[in-house]
């Protein structure tokens, strides 16, 4: 089982989380003005890395909070957790990514 670090809440079980899908996904400033294949580009369209990624989560069975974390897809181990709005710490360079 994976242990996250909710930056309120502490460590947990994973089971008391629920995955938000990859983290810093740029937004549509005219959402009226997508075609679709841009739409399917937006939904559908992710990062898929071996190695590090950026994902959001939410502490679902606890304070309900959304955070950033950083996690090796290989090993599930994570390198760092932080609030929604700040930016990533350098663990990606560390680790040799940038989310």
């Amino acid at each position: 089982m994976l242990l996250i670090p909710c930056p309120w809440c502490g460590q947990r079980d994973e089971i008391e989380f629920r995955h938000g899908g990859e983290a810093h996904v740029s937004r549509a400033i005219d959402p009226a003005a997508l075609d679709d294949a841009a739409w399917g580009d937006y939904l559908y369209m992710r990062d898929n890395p071996k190695g590090l990624i950026a994902e959001r989560w939410v502490h679902h069975a606890g304070c309900r909070r959304w955070f950033n974390l950083l996690r090796d897809t290989v090993s599930h181990r994570i390198l760092a957790v932080y609030k929604i709005g700040e930016k990533p710490p350098d663990a990606a360079s560390d680790f040799g990514g940038d989310p």
